[in-house]
């Protein structure tokens, strides 16, 4: 922990996030639509082990505190690499090297491998947004001269603190992932009415294969999560990764074993049991719930089983949300699978900064033109949404 006065307030760097009490962290995340900024959450990514140093990912949390209460915090992470990020910034590293400028170690900012809208810095609304905001990325600008970081990035940002940050002198870049909204739906039927005929046949005919297969898909929330499911997850996850790919299993067993029970409550788990066994699923899918928001992480099985994949991680979800009023459902990363069924290229916005001022003039300069075909590649997918004219 490294900490620094500016009169009234206290600037403190902390390796861990466990340095930091969790009822006052939680004071100010626990206000987000997010539940990615809370402190159970990046506490259990870091005692895993799955976010050390030695991964890469070496914690560094800004927190700012007024008569010794905090006021402002932003989980923040000294990267040696851009794995886990899903913002893909490979070429602009590749520029910077040619440019004989060095690109890593670098400052991130956003939940470690959860390409999740909403980070933000965390500000009590007692104080006055921008001038903590202000103070906080002075504390940034210094600490990355500081310690030879090459830029400061957030990812996933809240797009209401994007603008605050525009104005402090970040650029933003435009990206884009899919997002399921509730059109006042009451029931999977009406999900299905928004579909042409031919993409409405397609769902049914793939919920049926289901059936067919003598798979029972249940749903698992909460306190009603039995316990053994819990070290399971892992294996789904791991099984997924090692199929499809090679490289990203960033989360340790540990992470998922240590949700229960002081996470549990933010869990839903769609799990898949075959009519010969209703106590070891076949497959399972892993979601977070905060209020009318549910987000899809992972998902795997054992044995194969043509649209339990499809069922599992986009129909009973969505059809558990309809009946719980969830708003939207973000499914994670991905594709073209997922515009199929009804998922829109939503846009959201990284946030950078180069100290090289030659890096960051190059950058500012052509980041429009990035973000114009970025906008015309979102306006081209959202045209194929298989969708009823009428």
């Amino acid at each position: 922990m490294v900490k620094e006065t500016t009169s009234p307030y206290s600037i403190v760097w902390s390796k861990q996030i466990a340095e930091i009490p969790k009822h006052v962290w939680d004071e100010l995340a626990k206000t987000l639509k997010t539940p990615f900024l809370e402190w159970e959450w990046l506490n259990n990514i870091e005692v895993s082990r799955s976010v050390i140093a030695g991964t890469g990912w070496q914690p560094n949390h800004l927190t700012i505190w007024k008569d010794e209460q905090l006021i402002g915090a932003a989980p923040l992470y000294i990267k040696s690499h851009s794995y886990g990020e899903f913002v893909f910034d490979h070429k602009w590293a590749d520029l910077s090297y040619r440019l004989g400028i060095s690109y890593y170690p670098k400052l991130l900012g956003m939940t470690p491998f959860t390409p999740v809208v909403g980070y933000r810095f965390l500000i009590t609304p007692k104080e006055n947004e921008v001038e903590i905001t202000q103070l906080m990325i002075t504390a940034i600008d210094h600490f990355c001269n500081r310690n030879r970081l090459s830029g400061c990035h957030f990812l996933f940002v809240d797009p209401d603190w994007q603008h605050l940050m525009e104005n402090n002198g970040f650029s933003s870049w435009l990206h884009h992932n899919y997002i399921w909204s509730n059109k006042e739906f009451n029931s999977f039927d009406d999900y299905l009415a928004v579909f042409n005929a031919n993409q409405r046949r397609n769902i049914k005919r793939e919920r049926k294969a289901i059936t067919k297969a003598g798979l029972n898909v249940r749903v698992f929330v909460g306190k009603n999560i039995p316990h053994d499911l819990f070290p399971l997850i892992y294996k789904f996850y791991s099984s997924t990764c090692g199929k499809f790919s090679w490289g990203s299993q960033y989360l340790t067993s540990k992470f998922f074993e240590q949700l229960y029970p002081h996470y549990s409550h933010r869990i839903v788990l769609i799990a898949a049991y075959t009519k010969d066994n209703n106590k070891s699923p076949v497959g399972m899918s892993f979601c977070i719930r905060k209020g009318e928001k549910l987000y899809g992480r992972y998902w795997g099985c054992l044995e194969e089983y043509n649209y339990l994949h499809f069922e599992a991680c986009y129909y009973k979800p969505i059809q558990w949300a309809i009946q719980q009023g969830i708003s939207t459902f973000d499914p994670g990363a991905g594709g073209l699978h997922k515009q199929r069924r009804g998922f829109i290229a939503t846009p959201n916005n990284s946030l950078h900064r180069f100290y090289n001022q030659k890096m960051n003039g190059i950058f500012r300069h052509y980041i429009g033109e990035v973000n114009e075909i970025e906008k015309e590649e979102i306006c081209s997918t959202n045209l194929n949404l298989p969708f009823s004219k009428h």
